[in-house]
Parts: C-alpha cells; structure tokens; sequence
C-alpha cells in the first residue's frame, strides 16, 4: 500500500520541485530575487481567506477536468468543453430568467439546461465522428469558434437585458430563488476569520460529479466498456461492445458535463449571477491541462485544480513589489510539462519493472526439475 502511494507521489512531486527550480531561474534571468517572489506569494496563501478564495477558484477547473477527462479516458480528445460551456451557460441563464419556480427545482431547470445544451453541442463533433470519421480534435476546436460567434450573436440580438438602458451585454439576473447559497457556515462555526471571501455553494455539485464519475467510469458496465474501448478497441468489438455508439456517447457525455462548468459562477458567485461580456471564458481550455495532470483521475484531477489555483493566487500580489504576475503561467506550464515527463518516466520504469518479474518468474518455471514419471511395470514409462 505504502509503495503505491509513493509511486502516486513521485510524478507530481518531482514535477512541484521542477516547477519550482524553473521559476527561479526564470526570476534570475529576469533580475529578480527568487526567495522575495516565493516568500510574498506564500504570505498571499498562508491564510483562511485566500484558502476559500482558492477552492472557489478550482471548482469550476475541476468540472472542466472531468469533463475532458471522460474523452480521454477513451482516447478522444474534447477540445470543445470551451464553446460548449459558454453556449450552454448562455441559454442556461436566459432560460433560468424566464422562469418561476421554487429554489431548488429553478436551479435543478438550470442545471438541466445546461446539461442538455452541452451534450447537444458536443453531439455534432459525435455525430461527425461515428458518421464521417471526422477527427473529434479539428470538429470541436472548429465548434468552438462557431459557438463564440453564435454566443456572440445571442446574446447581442436575442437573449441581452434591455429595459435597464445599459450598454452592458448581459442576460436578465438571475431572481434569488435560482441562486446557490454560500457555504461558509462548514468553516466559521469553528472561529476561523474568512475576511471577505465566501465558499460558494457549487462546491457540493462539483464533489457530486467527481464522485459520479468515479462510480461510473469504475463501478458500472458502461464504464468498464468505455475504459475497453480506450485500451484496446479490437478486444472491446469482439467482446460485443459497439465501437460507434461508445465513441457517440463518450463525447455526448463529455458536453454534457462541460456544459456544467460555468454553473458555478452562474448559480453561486455574486459577481454574476447573469450571463455578460465578463463572464469567465477560458475554463474549457484549462482543463485538458488538469485532466493531464490529474491523470484522469477525479483525485488527480482535484489536486490537479487546487495547485492551478493556488499558483494564480499565490502570484497575485508580485506585480506591487515590481516582479512580474507571469511567473505564475511559467509555474503553471513547467509543472504541466515536468508532470508529464515524469508520469511517463515512472511508467516505463514499471513497465520495465513488471517485465522484469515476468521473465524471471518465467525463467524459474522452465529451470524447475521437472517431475518424475511413474515407472510402469515390465520397465515401460
């Protein structure tokens, strides 16, 4: 148990320390003194605020990891999970607008709007896949681009908030009923100061999804023929399972759950509560890095989110003290880059390993004395 633990351990943790000698270097070579860069960005995470601060910030990421996760766990590449979050947040919050319901059927309408809209868009990169065999890649990454055109248009001419003469594009604000109440009553009862910082209340949806897709990717039939289908797609065809209509429903499910990344700042952040220009746009896009990293895993990816968010607040504050905020994207992709370096270095060494013990093991059984035969009577064998 304990080796396969550290084995777990060892990839990110030589990535951390790659990330981290990276920086250094970069901030030298930039004229700037390392240890101020790493002391200011720890003082700006070493507190109960910043902690809540960054969680509210993983959440999202971590619902774009899982969704792009699913694909990959069949070897398809949902590059998509940006257009397909951003039309589905869209419609969402005009849909959730329009209606009147009680709190928690207006935000359970909320949600399935953004499901539904999600797994639609994603289903014409499916579609094109089963039917065409056009490269998932090329389709999603060119449906992104028809999606912020189309986001673009609705927004402008269809879905916009008129009556308050704003020249703001938005949608309507959301009325309280479809709003997620905040969380903080989990930490304050213990005394802790959150300062200005509110755990917002998506948290428990994106826990739910991490856990529904590790039920299903391990623990149902569907998930074992999507994994098949990812390892080895001959052995999954003459085990009976339909290579199209997994490939359909791998990447359906993948929108499907895209189209929840932009809920949290949609039902839970004060800050929106509606559709606008302001909303957060690159998340689908962050998430085929967490995914990487994470390994596909839902605790991987979680890690995954909370080191990414951590790195961006911790770098918040270097732009005051006249070191430059980008350090935190060269943190971010030199850990990317090394994780990955390292996840495949620990991967043949267990491949060499595993083969290792399979020739000796293989050796001792073809050098074993082999057993006597009994001696039939008149000397025959």
């Amino acid at each position: 148990m304990l080796s396969r633990i550290r084995g777990a351990l060892l990839a990110p943790g030589v990535a951390a320390v790659m990330a981290i000698l990276i920086a250094a270097i970069a901030l030298l070579i930039s004229r700037n003194n390392p240890l101020t860069a790493f002391s200011a960005m720890w003082d700006n995470i070493s507190n109960a605020e910043s902690v809540v601060l960054i969680i509210n910030r993983a959440v999202p990421y971590y619902v774009s990891g899982v969704a792009v996760a699913i694909g990959f766990k069949m070897n398809l590449f949902n590059i998509g999970a940006n257009g397909q979050y951003l039309l589905a947040a869209l419609i969402a919050a005009w849909a959730g607008s329009q209606v009147t319901l009680p709190a928690p059927l207006h935000v359970t309408f909320i949600l399935a709007v953004a499901v539904v809209v999600g797994a639609a868009w994603a289903s014409i990169a499916a579609i094109l896949k089963v039917t065409r065999n056009v490269n998932e890649v090329i389709s999603t990454i060119m449906l992104n681009f028809i999606a912020t055109g189309l986001v673009a248009f609705l927004l402008t001419e269809q879905f916009r908030e008129r009556d308050t003469g704003s020249l703001i594009a938005q949608t309507p604000t959301l009325p309280p009923s479809a709003r997620l109440p905040h969380l903080d009553w989990l930490i304050t009862w213990t005394g802790i100061d959150l300062g200005n910082a509110r755990l917002l209340g998506f948290l428990p949806i994106a826990i739910a999804i991490g856990v529904a897709y590790h039920l299903l990717l391990n623990r149902s039939r569907f998930g074992y023929e999507l994994r098949l289908s990812g390892l080895n797609p001959e052995a999954a065809r003459a085990a009976g399972v339909n290579p199209k209509a997994m490939v359909f429903k791998t990447i359906v499910l993948s929108g499907a759950i895209a189209g929840l990344i932009g809920m949290h700042s949609l039902l839970a952040d004060p800050q929106f509560y509606k559709y606008g220009d302001q909303f957060p746009r690159m998340l689908g896009f962050t998430g085929i890095s967490l995914a990487l990293l994470g390994r596909n895993h839902p605790a991987g990816v979680a890690a995954a989110a909370l080191v990414w968010a951590m790195i961006e607040r911790a770098t918040q504050p270097l732009s005051r003290i006249g070191i430059p905020q980008e350090i935190g994207v060269i943190m971010q992709g030199a850990f990317l880059l090394t994780a990955i370096i390292a996840y495949e270095v620990v991967k043949r060494r267990n491949d060499a390993n595993a083969a290792a013990q399979a020739a000796a093991m293989s050796q001792s059984v073809t050098t074993a004395e082999p057993p006597h035969t009994a001696q039939l009577p008149g000397g025959g064998s």
